[in-house]
């Protein structure tokens, strides 16, 4: 293996991996630590290390120790051969455990349906309760019921949720059906040749062959490529949402060495790790016949799901199939949380377990005190049964009688109501996006009550308050500052209108199949776009309709992104490398160093970064390159040189390569050539041609090269060129250095191809790419400098990490100074550059010695093809190798705010919510945009948080504290008071990362968390993901409150994963966050509604249909409680079972669905314009402890006032129990149907549909039933009893002046409470009411109240809400939902 390594050293191309952790250090201590890890791996205790030793490395033991064998590897791994191979009887033994390639999403099977189903619903405990009771009505010692009734409830439960499991399941199953049956093309053994074959027959060691535009099957490692390169493209967008491309490369070695990959000859052996759900890694090696081990990277892995692009053909090899794809382990479906609502409702079902217990045990000791006073009555059968175990058995029995005081629909209701609200929620117009033709996406089902009681707010900032769209702004290069004052003027145009809608690229609302067929054209064709036919217009959701295709919208490309202009003086500087007039140094104005800064600068802007070339009218295809040689130059000043010697005609701007050239000089490639062109060596010729014939021979390619060159440069111009990038940093970055000149062309695994003014076009060789990972906080690429020859490694990243790398030139005085001085310099201004809002990066190089890049090589090639500790190991080779830096210079890149963005901090803020931004920004970014965004105001004091140790961390919180409790500050509550001194000043902390991972320690957290909750606001600057995660679970688990996370990047899926409500932010870095969140929005101003209008609603209307439902079932089971004290406890009813049993499961459960769906106690303009009602559900002041109980003794009063009434009315007649029976079960219908309607905050016409209709289902089903049954109720027989007694007057006064005494406290208590003691709801309920003009002026009265009353939640900011014309015209919005 290691002898492959150093025979080819430069054909290496290591590929980073991302890193979990690890510290810095000087350039020794990695060697140490790199030291230690290796001995652990080579020894024999440990036996980890999947690797073959080599002597090419230095030796780890003393001089007489022998080197260790190769350690067999402990713990699961995957060894695969090919299928077709030559080790077929290997491959039938090891493939044995391995998956096939079918899926299956689906949870039951036909025969599986039934019982598991049940299983699973038994899980709940309330299912669990009621099959007991089904279970012990049919001891005939308790029997109760028939025993076919009391399983009546239970089975209609179980239905419905077995109906609805059955079509989800139904779903899956046919969407499994389609994907199974897809069809590729796999290599046959018997045919000798690939024929297609559907998904589900594929298997591990399959050789697949897929083309353009063909989704990939199965986890492959990639073999062979149609492009001379070995690259593959591959689009993520059904994996991860990113529809940028990712470049995947061949196994190293196999496109060098001509790899033949006909299965049969296929001798090598895969060794990788067992199937995990890591997207992001692929540990392995390959290893061939001569034992020769080649490392296995994510960048050889083609994962399932994802597209073919760029490439005509593709070949793989399967590694891993079905269930055990990395996609299909990431496969969780819907998220589960419990919400705060049900665990306050799993509380009260517990207290309602109690209260049952308790009367039960009263009927049972009631019964036997009854028996024991009576002497041989005759109405009863003797027995030998003693008072005792009467009673005992009496206690079983009203169990039964009494069960329904248990809400066993409750659940099913509350599934459905959840379902309701989240309909109206996905079709709030309000949310719709109409450039990204997205609306919010509601992925957890569950939770939505708790949008209303959300007490902290934890936010990123990129991309979640700002727009995530980088557009260069400025620069500093060797410590000369750049100002850009043209460009940011350009900038100010795009501050009043979005660009995006005059973006050509740009096409809002485009119909999927014309995206499909532009998708169509993404490999080589001779199809012409002009020869395509327009998509048919679709209408959009306004009623519009759009024209034909258009190129597809690349990733970070707007006009505001592209067009950068240049600065002035920076130009000049460039120009003076092409300038025909003046001297290179005179021409310039600077000494050739800076010359070298420049270039650097702005070729590490074109290279360092992991950019794909494409062109936008033939979307998503990529330009590839010529191979153009060079001739390695010294310096710049050589260059300056043979400019001089030849006196070669220059241009005079910095005019892209291809433009037109004026005539008699050299075009652009011809210039290069004739610089840095490199003869290429004549092989020796048999018959020992002339040197005269092969100069020719050499001129004739040289002459075919240049045509070439010329050719590929006029067919992509740079108007033709488009960059799709990984992160809009990057495509800011790089259209950056295209506005100077200095353009990326084309990429390659290998080499890049860049124009430079004044040079032409060069090729870049790349030898390394160490991608950027949130622990190093940077990116390098290891490059063979175009110019010089020399290995140069180009780093850029955070200031905070560069700074620190940079290193001081050794010897030379002067050198000093002035490295010291750009450093300061660059200091300076990347402060400025943070105080005004820039994200800043800084840019710096390093120049390697050949051997110390070649002993370099060694060690990262070394944990390359390490499998076990690969991440540990690489991170520690990136370190080695990024110190030394030499800066080069800092960029300042805007990144705007989204819209509306510093009003809907103003509006949560006013609602009570404590808001922290989470960043990875530097302090000063940090804080600017917290200013812009009026998160923080003028007159708020900022606290900083900046220490090197834990005892300074513990100090400074401590001295912080007292600091704001000398001004008065008390600790702030989740209603947002508190949060500032006695004279209106409000503190904000601001800490940075490594003060954070101090304070985040268990013996700071409390003196951390002291502090933060009298401050208003917190900014925790440079945190990394683990520390957003960290924070949000320490706020939500020790101060006990409801926390919500919204962020839109893949660094924020831990913390939206903690919070209590995840959100997530569709924006310009792919779908990660999104797919982690409980719900999906596309702006962060739509946070305001979702969580002031619709988090309002779903908590009031889901808290006050639970109460309602504890309150109808604690009315109705009270009757049968005090009729047992007329009846000897004996657990007889006064009704009959049917009427028993359906009353809470049909008669009464269909008001509450409509309650908990459409109820609306404040409209949804009011809850918009008055945030502070949003504190009501922070608070739970609609189901609190108090609430439950005084709901549920005012059903005791109900119930009381419902027996007694037709008690006393019929006392002394002659009248049967059934007869009784009856007006006590009407006037409960008609008692529980009206204390709806007096809760209720809307009634439109289908709620008095729904109690209308119930109330004719109880008389139609009661007549009915007493018409028709005869024995339906055995013993008893009620045929004719109420038929009867319902045409009697008397029936009916008794049922109305029952409801009227039962209901009239509750109407009086409602009459005094609103009058006299009115709440904030019911303040804002009756300004709904109220004209518009007398709304508005009362809606601002009100804010001047709250203002005075607590002047520290509200910001001097210009709502829209309440604008000008909003307070001339208040009325409803016409687009708000009704719900």
């Amino acid at each position: 293996m290691w002898s492959w390594v150093e025979e080819q050293p430069r054909d290496c191309c290591g590929h980073g991996s991302r890193a979990q952790a690890g510290p810095q250090g000087g350039a020794m201590e990695p060697l140490r630590r790199l030291q230690l890890r290796w001995r652990r791996l080579m020894s024999s205790e440990a036996g980890r290390g999947w690797y073959t030793p080599s002597a090419a490395l230095p030796s780890k033991r003393g001089a007489g120790e022998p080197e260790p064998g190769v350690h067999k590897i402990h713990g699961k791994r995957r060894t695969v051969v090919a299928r077709h191979g030559p080790y077929q009887d290997e491959y039938h033994s090891i493939s044995k455990g391995y998956q096939g390639n079918s899926i299956r999403t689906t949870k039951y099977t036909l025969i599986s349906f039934i019982p598991m189903n049940l299983f699973e619903q038994f899980h709940r405990a309330a299912n669990l309760y009621f099959l007991f009771l089904v279970a012990l009505n049919w001891v005939p010692v308790v029997e109760a019921f028939q025993k076919e009734i009391t399983m009546i409830p239970l089975v209609v439960v179980l239905t419905v949720i077995a109906f609805k499991d059955a079509l989800e399941d139904y779903r899956r199953y046919r969407f499994d059906k389609k994907i199974n049956n897809h069809v590729v093309r796999v290599y046959s053994g018997k045919e000798q040749r690939y024929v297609e074959q559907r998904w589900k027959d594929v298997r591990v060691g399959d050789f697949v062959r897929l083309s353009c535009n063909e989704i990939i099957p199965a986890d492959m490692v990639l073999l062979y490529s149609s492009e001379p390169d070995g690259v593959c493209h591959i689009e993520t967008a059904n994996l991860d949402g990113e529809t940028n491309l990712k470049q995947r490369q061949v196994v190293r070695g196999l496109t060098e060495q001509g790899f033949d990959v006909t299965p049969e000859k296929f001798t090598s052996r895969i060794e990788s790790e067992s199937p995990n759900n890591n997207l992001t890694r692929f540990r392995g090696f390959m290893e061939h016949s001569n034992k020769v081990r080649v490392g296995l990277h994510n960048e050889n892995l083609l994962l399932r799901s994802c597209t073919i692009r760029n490439t005509e053909t593709v070949v793989g090899i399967v590694v891993y199939a079905g269930h055990e794809t990395k996609a299909m382990k990431n496969n969780g479906g819907l998220r589960y949380k419990r919400s705060k609502l049900e665990r306050r409702l799993n509380v009260d079902v517990l207290w309602s377990v109690a209260l049952l217990f308790a009367m039960c045990l009263v009927a049972a000791i009631g019964h036997g005190m009854w028996l024991s006073g009576l002497k041989d009555p005759p109405f009863m059968i003797p027995d030998d049964t003693s008072p005792v175990l009467a009673g005992f058995y009496m206690f079983w029995t009203m169990i039964i009688v009494l069960q329904v005081l248990i809400p066993i629909s409750l659940y099913v209701s509350i599934e459905i109501v959840k379902l309701g609200q989240i309909y109206f929620i996905q079709n709030d117009v309000d949310f719709y996006n109409e450039r990204l033709n997205s609306n919010i996406q509601c992925r957890a089902l569950n939770i939505t009550e708790d949008l209303g009681q959300i007490q902290y707010l934890f936010s990123d900032k990129t991309g979640t308050l700002t727009e995530n769209k980088m557009v260069f702004r400025r620069c500093t290069i060797a410590g000369v500052e750049y100002p850009h004052e043209d460009n940011a003027r350009r900038l100010e145009l795009y501050q009043d209108q979005d660009w995006d809608d005059a973006d050509p690229l740009a096409v809002p609302g485009k119909s999927r199949s014309c995206r499909s067929s532009m998708k169509s054209l993404s490999c080589r064709s001779s199809v012409s776009l002009d020869t395509l036919t327009p998509c048919d217009p679709e209408p959009d959701p306004r009623g519009a309709t759009q024209d034909g295709p258009h190129p597809r919208h690349m990733a970070f490309s707007s006009r505001m992104e592209k067009e950068v202009l240049p600065d002035p003086l920076l130009l000049q500087k460039l120009n003076g490398l092409i300038s025909p007039e003046l001297p290179l140094q005179d021409a310039v104005g600077a000494a050739p160093l800076e010359m070298t800064y420049i270039v650097d600068f702005f070729l590490a802007l074109a290279i360092c970064n992991t950019v794909v070339v494409s062109l936008p009218q033939q979307p998503q295809r990529m330009v590839h390159m010529q191979d153009v040689q060079r001739t390695p130059l010294k310096s710049l000043e050589d260059m300056k040189l043979l400019f001089q010697r030849f006196g070669v005609p220059r241009f005079a701007s910095v005019s892209p390569p291809g433009s037109d050239a004026s005539p008699g000089s050299d075009s652009p490639g011809q210039l290069a050539r004739r610089l840095f062109g490199r003869p290429k060596a004549a092989p020796p010729s048999p018959g020992g041609a002339p040197a005269g014939e092969e100069k020719e021979r050499q001129e004739e390619e040289e002459e075919e090269e240049e045509e070439a060159v010329e050719q590929k440069g006029a067919q992509a111009g740079p108007e033709e060129l488009a960059y799709e990038a990984e992160s809009p940093d990057e495509a800011a970055l790089v259209h950056a250095a295209r506005a100077y000149g200095c353009t990326l062309r084309a990429r390659a695994s290998e080499q890049l191809t860049v124009d430079l003014p004044g040079v032409g076009r060069l090729a870049v060789r790349i030898l390394h790419v160490l991608p950027f990972d949130s622990t190093r906080k940077r990116m390098s690429v290891v490059v063979r400098h175009p110019l010089t020859g020399q290995v140069v490694v180009y780093t850029k990243g955070a200031d905070s990490v560069i700074m620190d790398l940079t290193a001081t030139p050794k010897g030379d005085a002067q050198a000093i100074k002035e490295s010291m001085d750009i450093k300061e310099k660059t200091q300076r201004h990347l402060d400025e550059y943070a105080r005004e809002g820039l994200r800043t990066l800084c840019i710096a190089k390093k120049v390697l010695q050949e051997d110390e890049y070649e002993l370099w090589l060694k060690r990262h090639a070394f944990a390359e093809t390490s499998i076990e500790n690969r991440e540990e190991l690489l991170l520690e080779s990136a370190e080695r190798l990024e110190t030394g830096l030499t800066l080069l210079g800092a960029t300042g890149i805007v990144d705007r705010l989204q819209e509306d963005v510093p009003e809907t901090i103003e509006a949560l803020q006013r609602a009570g919510l404590r808001i922290w931004v989470l960043t990875g920004d530097k302090q000063e970014t940090a804080v600017n945009i917290a200013y812009s965004c009026k998160l923080l105001r003028p007159t708020d004091q900022l606290l900083t948080a900046n220490c090197s140790s834990k005892e300074a961390c513990e100090a400074l919180l401590v001295q912080l504290r007292e600091e704001v409790e000398a001004s008065g500050a008390g600790p702030a509550g989740a209603d947002g008071h508190g949060d500032g001194s006695k004279d209106g000043c409000g503190f904000t902390l601001v800490i940075d990362g490594r003060t954070l991972e101090w304070a985040l320690q268990e013996e700071l957290e409390e003196a951390f968390l002291e502090l933060a909750c009298r401050c208003r606001a917190i900014i925790c600057c440079r945190s990394t993901p683990l520390q957003k995660s960290q924070v949000v679970q320490l706020v939500r688990d020790r101060l006990r409150v409801t926390t919500l996370a919204v962020g839109d990047g893949a660094n924020d899926v831990s913390m939206i994963q903690v919070a209590d409500v995840g959100v997530g932010i569709s924006g310009q870095e792919g779908m990660q966050a999104v797919m982690s969140s409980d719900f999906a929005i596309s702006r962060f101003k739509h946070l305001r509604k979702l969580l002031l209008v619709h988090g309002h609603w779903c908590y009031t209307r889901l808290a006050n249909m639970i109460l309602y439902f504890f309150y109808k079932n604690v009315n109705y089971v009270n009757l049968l409680f005090w009729y047992q004290f007329y009846c000897g406890f004996s657990g007889a009813t006064m009704t009959n079972y049917w009427v028993l049993i359906f009353f809470n499961l049909l008669f009464t459960s269909a008001p509450p669905l409509l309650y908990g769906v459409l109820d609306k106690d404040v409209s949804a303009d009011t809850l918009m314009q008055l945030p502070e009602l949003y504190r009501a559900g922070q608070n739970s002041e609609a189901y609190l402890p108090s609430t439950f109980w005084l709901n549920l003794l005012d059903a005791v009063y109900q119930s009381l006032i419902c027996f007694f009434v037709p008690y006393l009315a019929y006392a002394g007649s002659d009248i049967s129990v059934f007869s009784f029976g009856t007006p006590i079960n009407t006037s409960a219908l008609f008692i529980i149907l009206l204390h709806q309607v007096i809760e209720s905050h809307t009634l439109t016409w289908m709620h008095g549909a729904v109690l209308l209709g119930s109330a004719l289902f109880y008389f139609t089903f009661t007549l009915v039933f007493s018409a028709t049954c005869v024995t339906c109720n055995s013993p008893a027989n009620p045929l004719g009893i109420d038929i009867r007694h319902m045409s009697d007057p008397v029936f009916y006064c008794v049922c109305a002046l029952t409801t009227l005494l039962a209901l009239l406290p509750r109407v009086l208590y409602h009459s005094i409470q609103n009058t006299l003691f009115p709440s904030d709801i019911t303040k804002a309920a009756f300004l709904d009411r109220l004209s518009p003009e007398e709304r508005c002026s009362r809606i601002h009265n009100w804010r001047e109240e709250q203002t005075r009353a607590s002047p520290l939640l509200t910001t001097v900011v210009v709502d829209p809400v309440l604008s000008d014309g909003d307070l001339c015209d208040c009325s409803p919005d016409a687009h708000s939902v009704v719900s």
